[in-house]
C-alpha cells in the first residue's frame, strides 16, 4: 500500500480557487459527499481534499458546460 503525499491533496481554499466556487458552495459539496474532506491530524481546523476528486469534479463541470 502506498502512502499519500502532500501533492495528492489540496486545501479547501486551493480547491475553491481551482473550481471557482464560493465558501458556501464548497461547504455544500463536502456536506453532500461530492468531495470528501480529511481533517488535518496536526490542526483540526484544516481540511484536505483529494486532488483527484477535485480535478474529476472540474472535468465533469467542463463536460456539462459544453
Amino acid at each position: 500500500m502506498t502512502t499519500l503525499e502532500r501533492g495528492d491533496y489540496m486545501s479547501v481554499g486551493e480547491a475553491r480557487e481551482y473550481l471557482g466556487v464560493s465558501r458556501p458552495k464548497m461547504a455544500q459539496l463536502i456536506k453532500d459527499g461530492v468531495l470528501s474532506a480529511a481533517v488535518d491530524p496536526l490542526n483540526k481546523r484544516y481540511k484536505w481534499l483529494l486532488r483527484v476528486q477535485v480535478e474529476a469534479l472540474k472535468a465533469q463541470e467542463k463536460k456539462t458546460a459544453a
